[in-house]
């Protein structure tokens, strides 16, 4: 039997790559709405964070997200985002 191969992304935050399950998806919706999603099934384009405040910092000073979706996003949705990361840790 061949060994199932973990898919791999990327942290737009620390470019580390790591097994899929592992991280948080962002998902931008096509209503144009960026939110965590943490099933990984929501509709719409995905990049993949840490689950850590640290990559959500390192994302922001580099604006990784903005590359990422193409289009130029506020410094108000990062601050949603760091909210809803710390709500889900808790």
């Amino acid at each position: 039997m061949q060994k199932r191969r973990k898919p791999q992304r990327q942290c737009i935050g620390c470019h580390e790559s790591k097994d899929k399950n592992e991280l948080v998806r962002v998902v931008k919706t096509p209503e144009g709405e960026i939110l965590l999603d943490r099933t990984g099934r929501k509709n719409g384009r995905g990049a993949y964070l840490c689950d850590s405040e640290e990559c959500l910092k390192k994302a922001r000073k580099s604006n990784a997200l903005s590359r990422s979706f193409k289009i130029n996003v506020p410094q108000e949705t990062y601050e949603a985002l760091e909210r809803q990361l710390e709500n889900d840790t808790e």
